[in-house]
């Protein structure tokens, strides 16, 4: 019978998981349902061979561990792209991550490691939406092109991140929740032998990740 309930209730979460595309008419999987959905699975199956008590706690631990963080990271990726909209920040979604790639064009000048003055706006909008949304870490990663020694690139980029990293604490994000990086050339993503290339690689990462325990 609890096994018959279980089956019940994952096909209820499933036919919930699912929405219809207003452009289509097909039917598509809810992002947010569908991240819990594999989680409420396995910790319902456990609640089902175990006491009443048991499968009540595991079902709660779905809920915070699945769609939960789900549904938190959805809202502040959303928030995030309506801030940065049209400012040259690319918002990336990966799972439950989100990714924000801020080009080296509109940060920093040549060979400096000081924040452009006109970039404070968009980092003031960053710092609005991670301070919102306290229950994430964020790791900021600096890189550079492949010109000049990887010793040299490898302290310019970390000091890249570093500033952003500090110019985020004035916008009231604690400092204890960024983690700062520069990998100098190590990650490129284009063709350090062109121009443009070079200049898509000149970049800062920030991945914001949810706090889970």
């Amino acid at each position: 019978m609890r096994l018959n309930l279980l089956i019940a209730a994952i096909a209820c979460a499933a036919l919930a998981a699912c929405t219809t595309n207003p452009y289509t008419g097909e039917s598509q999987a809810s992002k947010t349902a569908a991240y819990g959905l594999g989680a409420a699975a396995v910790c319902g199956l456990v609640g089902a061979l175990d006491s009443k008590k048991a499968a009540r706690n595991a079902a709660l631990g779905c809920g915070i561990v699945g769609a939960g963080v789900g549904a938190y990271m959805d809202a502040q990726e959303k928030k995030l792209r309506e801030q940065l909209q049209g400012t040259g920040v690319r918002v990336v979604r990966d799972g439950d991550n989100i990714r924000l790639v801020m080009p080296g064009n509109i940060t920093f000048n040549t060979d400096s490691y000081q924040l452009r003055a006109d970039f404070y706006p968009v980092l003031n909008s960053v710092g609005l939406v991670l301070a919102k949304y306290a229950d994430t870490t964020i790791r900021i990663t600096g890189h550079t092109d492949d010109r000049g020694s990887r010793q040299y690139n490898l302290t310019l980029s970390e000091k890249r991140a570093d500033s952003v990293a500090n110019y985020l604490v004035t916008r009231q994000v604690a400092r204890d929740r960024m983690f700062v990086e520069g990998v100098a050339f190590d990650q490129p993503i284009a063709d350090n032998g062109t121009a443009a290339g070079r200049a898509e690689n000149r970049r800062v990462e920030l991945y914001i990740l949810p706090r889970t325990g």
